[in-house]
């Protein structure tokens, strides 16, 4: 339920009706307006429970949340949200152009690409330390010691760092070192988890699972906003199609819903829909177009000998090709 208050009401008011709200075993969450204060009841449900909220002091409306995922929702925040990531601003007009290698391999290739894509206008860094893969033999990931090197890396070209954590046990370790988490599509529904990343109060990069709707994708992002957690970015990274010649579709439609139904900020994974480096350009500059608030891309100076999916790494020439294109997407789609 959304508990809107009259305009004006004070500290005291607001008090009292969110004191209210948690008797009756709900959660509040106050989102404050230049002119309304509204209050996000969320919780089981009981019919008898707007009229009581009503008969408060100072309460003007309740309004009931169709969608299953409460805050979310347009209905909860009807304007668009912008998430922090250090000093990078992502969403209402302000893009994330995140780049950096599949995976930290050392500090020597890490650092290079990392000035790389610094010169050519990335604004945040990615590196994965810890991979989970389809195949138990294949490179893993260094762990902590590729956290180290990918936070000396970005903070070395002033670059904000976003690396996956697969383990609700290493929460906290990668929180250490990470200025945004990012939660892989095979993760997408390990509501431990995504609870677990709710309390520690970082940003999420949230990747849709390859077989959700979009309405799964925000229902995960609603375990990790009801911890408390507002700094959701959500990343489209393909479905799971027919079509063999990428590894997966990118829908650029769930974009488009997710926007229409959700507040959050939406970027998209091309590296990742593609599988193939000659369309990831495409695809992204796709992505833009629909609408979203940026992309991150995977970046290698020698694909060849990636450890980790080098066939859909970018080279140094083809990331500059892109970020140049992506001005002038920017710039047409009026952002």
């Amino acid at each position: 339920m959304l508990v809107i208050l009259e305009s004006g009401a004070s500290e005291a008011v607001l008090e009292q009706v969110v004191k209210r709200i948690e008797q009756m075993g709900l959660r509040a969450h106050v989102s404050r307006g230049q002119f309304r204060t509204i209050i996000g009841a969320i919780g089981p449900e009981n019919p008898a429970f707007p009229e009581q909220l009503l008969s408060l002091t100072g309460v003007e409306n309740v309004i009931p949340i169709m969608k299953p995922y409460k805050l979310a929702s347009r209905e909860f925040h009807s304007e668009d949200s912008q998430v922090k990531v250090g000093h990078v601003p992502i969403g209402k007009g302000h893009y994330a152009l995140i780049a950096g290698p599949c995976a930290v391999e050392c500090r020597e290739s890490c650092r290079a690409i990392a000035q790389t894509v610094k010169v050519h206008g990335a604004n945040m860094l990615r590196g994965g330390a810890f991979k989970p893969r389809t195949s138990p033999y294949s490179f893993q990931g260094l762990g902590e010691e590729g956290l180290k090197i990918l936070r000396d890396c970005g903070d070395e070209f002033g670059l904000p760092v976003v690396t996956e954590v697969t383990d609700p046990r290493h929460v906290e370790m990668v929180s250490r070192y990470a200025d945004m988490l990012q939660v892989g599509a095979r993760n997408m529904q390990n509501f431990v988890l995504l609870s677990e990343i709710g309390k520690v109060g970082k940003p999420v990069l949230l990747k849709r699972g390859p077989s959700c709707t979009v309405n799964d994708w925000l229902m995960s992002a609603e375990y990790i906003l009801s911890e408390g957690n507002q700094q959701i970015v959500l990343c489209e990274r393909g479905s799971k199609g027919f079509e063999p010649e990428v590894r997966f579709t990118l829908d650029v439609g769930a974009i488009v819903v997710a926007k229409h139904n959700s507040h959050l900020p939406v970027i998209v994974d091309p590296s990742h829909a593609a599988g193939r480096r000659e369309l990831v350009t495409s695809l992204a500059l796709a992505g833009l177009a629909a609408g979203a608030d940026g992309f991150i891309v995977e970046v290698h100076l020698c694909p060849e000998k990636a450890q980790c999916d080098g066939p859909q790494a970018l080279t140094d020439t083809m990331f500059a090709h892109l970020m140049a294109q992506t001005k002038e997407i920017i710039a047409a789609v009026g952002k």
